[in-house]
């Protein structure tokens, strides 16, 4: 059975259980594990090890524990929005540059010690909502420099890609911000669906 690893920040913890791993919170990576493991039985094993709060240097501070000795055959990361939020919120962000170079070393290191694994590097983004509209141009200037650096991740260490930021601007013809991202942020039951969609979308041009 080939086990498959979500990782993140809140956005991927979704609320998860930190002692039964099937449950795994309300967010993509269940509705992920829900199709997948319905339409394909006793394929693959599910975890979450995203955890609230999340920087891209919290990732590497656990990158033995909660990467390389769970040795999964595939590795979902969605991490970057903590980098901008918390500059504002706690004056303890990490910088464009600094992000870009830490996640390299994450890949990295992980692919050093799994050299089979395959990665999925999934865009940050953002909305303006209630925890954004205050400092919205920092956000979505800050954001989007973080979207780009995950972007160029992936393309240096030839991983796949998953664009998320435009899906959910997409969305915004159908109905408002808070519809999709409850504080423009955090994803609703909707919101985690468009991530969900595109995951597998991708995950499936990633099996071929």
């Amino acid at each position: 059975m080939k086990k498959i690893l979500f990782q993140g920040d809140s956005i991927t913890d979704a609320l998860r259980s930190r002692e039964l791993d099937r449950y795994m919170g309300g967010g993509y990576a269940t509705l992920v594990a829900a199709q997948l493991g319905h339409d394909r039985p006793n394929e693959f094993e599910f975890i979450n090890r995203g955890i609230s709060g999340n920087r891209i240097t919290n990732l590497i501070s656990r990158i033995k524990e909660d990467f390389i000795n769970l040795k999964p055959d595939y590795l979902s990361i969605l991490i970057g929005i903590n980098d901008v939020w918390h500059e504002v919120s706690r004056n303890n962000g990490v910088s464009s540059e600094k992000y870009e170079r830490y996640y390299n070393f994450l890949i990295e290191d992980i692919k050093e010690a799994l050299p089979e694994i395959k990665i999925m590097i999934l865009e940050p983004f953002v909305l303006k909502g209630t925890a954004t509209e205050e400092n919205w141009e920092y956000f979505e200037t800050e954001t989007k420099k973080r979207a780009e650096a995950a972007k160029r991740v992936a393309q240096k260490n030839s991983l796949v890609f998953v664009p998320l930021w435009d899906k959910f601007i997409k969305a915004l013809e159908k109905a408002p911000a808070s519809y999709w991202l409850a504080d423009g942020v955090h994803p609703t039951a909707a919101g985690h669906e468009i991530i969900k969609r595109e995951w597998l979308s991708t995950f499936e041009s990633l099996e071929k």
